[in-house]
């Protein structure tokens, strides 16, 4: 009868993990309901606080499952889409890899729980080890650090921290407020729990009044094209000139601009290949009549070694006294992206994946990566730092190319793969709190949505819808100085989960000793 009454309640525990893993969804776009996170987490960690090591490891494990099938649902719109795979096998892909992400929770709450006196878990000394797992995340196979707790909150009041101790920081935060509210309601250290949030509401209010960078006075005119080109239809080869024409056109309209941007490969021919360069010699002519620079992506192939890059280049002025342009072929003002996208743009174990299905010979899924520390690209005079797609949710990659000189942050995308899902504006999530992190305008250009313009308080100053062919012309006020975050970005990321471990086995030492006194 005992046992299966525990079987019947351990059950329950675990549907209502699983529930409320689905449903922090909602606290990330496009349903933003931050709020939401004080209430799902803490009705999670109530039911996980006292666990065994197995226990709390298979509950972290459904839990996180449930967090990541709803979280990451877009990508399965690629891999059904343009995969070449029956339903039911993209579906099986699909699970595996949130089977994969849900691996690190439970490693956490594990170790948490093997850590804790008596092998029962104490929460708190979950934190460490949470923070430990998201670490590893990020780096294992490249790393796919998204969806991480701190970008839930980037409309809410804890998004004040972010120029301090980033959204790591704010991950750590959410944790942290979770187990305090757990405590209180179970009445353990009540006033001492209390206090600490007390604590957090201060700062919180006290951060919101801080300036840590100040507008120059200056603006930069910036005109960002949305071409809202088909994925089916991008890489046709009779429509190379119509669709590279197409942004030629819309940008002539919206001339005179400072810097003019396309998205990740708008320029579908190859670069070295005669197609492209006679089209690169029309868009520099354009962009010099006009007084402007053009920054776009293109695909690079270099014949001598054989490898493919996904590039950034600058056509146009480099300065405002550059008469001739910048641009010719392999020149250093450009980018290579760094951080490619596993199966999207490299297949790991390709000897042994590219025979199974054709879902493992996606186009350009051969690429090579960039150097992880590149110069900022020059556009008339203005420095921006580049990034490519997926590249936006690594902060240490942008920290490592951020300078005092760095005038703008720049992702170019193409997120026509993921269809009208939750994915671009999860995306475009992470690109608010990267500008908050660094105190920089950040401008975001799409092939079909959502384009941007956001300033360095993570704001979205104007955006053009998703599926619409349109251009976007705004003046980008500018900003000079340094936040916190973009001064100490690896040491904050490494000290925090690095010190709450300390004090975790500190405070398990300690409580080992009094009861070897006792």
């Amino acid at each position: 009868m005992l046992q299966r009454i525990h079987r019947n309640i351990t059950d329950k525990e675990n549907a209502l993990s699983f529930f409320l893993g689905l449903a922090l969804v909602l606290c990330y776009a496009p349903f933003s309901y931050y709020w939401l996170m004080v209430i799902l987490l803490p009705a999670w960690l109530y039911s996980l606080q006292g666990k065994s090591a197995k226990a709390a490891a298979k509950q972290g494990f459904i839990f996180a499952f449930g967090w990541f099938s709803a979280g990451i649902s877009w990508v399965h719109v690629s891999i059904d889409q343009f995969g070449g795979l029956p339903l039911a096998v993209s579906i099986l892909l699909m699970v595996a890899l949130c089977l994969y992400l849900a691996l690190f929770l439970a490693l956490a709450c594990f170790l948490a729980a093997r850590f804790s006196y008596q092998n029962k878990l104490n929460l708190w000394l979950l934190l460490p080890f949470w923070l430990l797992a998201e670490f590893l995340r990020g780096v294992l196979l490249t790393g796919f650090p998204w969806l991480t707790l701190g970008y839930s909150q980037i409309d809410g009041p804890l998004a004040a921290f972010a120029p301090v101790i980033g959204e790591k920081g704010i991950s750590a935060l959410i944790i942290a407020i979770s187990i305090a509210i757990v405590y209180i309601i179970k009445q353990r250290k009540r006033y001492l729990h209390l206090a600490f949030l007390a604590a957090i509401c201060v700062a919180s209010l006290s951060l919101q009044q801080t300036v840590w960078v100040s507008p120059t006075g200056k603006s930069v005119k910036t005109v960002m094209v949305q071409g809202n080109i088909k994925q089916a239809m991008k890489w046709a080869p009779e429509l190379t000139w119509p669709t590279m024409l197409k942004y030629v056109d819309l940008t002539r309209q919206h001339y005179p601009a400072d810097i003019i941007i396309w998205p990740e490969s708008a320029i579908t021919a190859i670069e070295p290949s005669t197609q492209a360069q006679e089209f690169l010699e029309i868009a520099q002519s354009s962009a010099l009549l006009n007084n402007s620079t053009i920054i776009s992506g293109i695909i690079d192939y270099n014949f001598n070694s054989k490898d493919y890059y996904n590039n950034l280049i600058v056509l146009g002025k480099e300065s405002p006294d550059d008469e001739q342009g910048s641009y010719q072929y392999n020149n250093e003002n450009r980018y290579a992206k760094h951080h490619l996208l596993p199966i999207g743009e490299f297949v790991p174990f390709a000897d042994w994946l590219r025979p199974l299905a054709p879902f493992f010979n996606l186009p350009m899924s051969s690429f090579s990566r960039g150097e992880y520390v590149q110069n900022n690209l020059i556009a008339n005079g203005y420095h921006l730092l580049p990034l490519i797609c997926f590249e936006v949710a690594f902060a240490e990659q942008l920290s490592a190319n951020f300078s005092n000189q760095t005038d703008l942050l720049l992702t170019v995308s193409n997120d026509a793969w993921f269809g009208d899902s939750h994915g671009p504006h999860q995306h475009l999530e992470i690109v608010r709190m990267r500008a908050l992190e660094f105190g920089r305008p950040f401008l975001r250009a799409t092939n079909n949505g959502i384009t941007a313009v956001i300033d360095h308080q993570g704001d979205i100053l104007k955006q053009i819808p998703q599926f619409e062919q349109a251009v976007l012309s705004t003046q980008v006020p500018l900003v000079t100085g340094l936040t916190p975050y973009a001064r100490y970005t690896r040491i904050i990321d490494f000290a925090i989960p690095l010190l709450l471990l300390l004090l975790a086995f500190i405070r398990r030492f300690q409580h080992k000793e009094s009861q070897n006194v006792t």
